[in-house]
Order: structure tokens, then sequence, then C-alpha cells
């Protein structure tokens, strides 16, 4: 169906459209991997600087304590969650979905 086959007047998309997928119909893409970033904070310092470092040290991040971290899905920001902890290893939980054009806040 062509742009203008279709008048202001029907209210709403084609059929073909508008419809909701299904679970079944997304199967395909399920299988796809992605990469999933958990960003605590970021630093800024010199090559000088990170020579330095070694085990022991501590690097000061952007972030405050109990800070929103940032979570992003292949380089892209799409939530900003909690550290916790699930059975001694470190994990997130995700306290705000970020949507289109809401990324900058």
């Amino acid at each position: 169906m062509k742009l203008d086959e279709f008048s202001p007047e029907e209210g709403a998309l084609p059929e073909s459209i508008a419809e909701d997928k299904t679970a079944a119909e997304l199967q395909p893409v399920f299988e796809v991997p992605v990469s999933i970033s958990a960003v605590l904070g970021r630093a800024s310092v010199s090559v000088a600087q990170l020579l330095q470092l070694g085990q022991g040290s501590i690097l000061e991040l952007d972030r405050k304590v109990g800070e929103a971290i940032d979570i992003y899905v292949n380089n892209r920001l799409v939530a900003r969650g909690e550290v916790v902890i699930v059975d001694e290893r470190l994990g997130v939980t995700m306290t705000e979905i970020i949507k289109d054009g809401d990324a900058a806040a």
C-alpha cells in the first residue's frame, strides 16, 4: 500500500502494519547476540596516571554513591539501574527504561 492510498479519514495505519507482533513472530531475533554494558561511572586520566595505577589504587569516578548507573545495549543507552548483589555476585536491576530522545537527561 502506498502512502497516498490511505486517507486521514481512515484514522489508522493499514492492518498489516498496525498489528502487534507476538512472541512466536519475534522468534528469529531471540538468538541475535547483543552486548550489554553497565557503566558505574567514568574518569579521565593521562597515560602517565594510568601507568601509575596498580592493585589497590583508587580511581575517582564521575558518579556519587547511590546514583543510578547507565545500562547500554550495543553502545546505546537503554536504561538506568542500581547495582545489586545476587548469590555473592554483582548484578544490575533496571529502575528506569530510557525512551528515544530521553537519553540526554
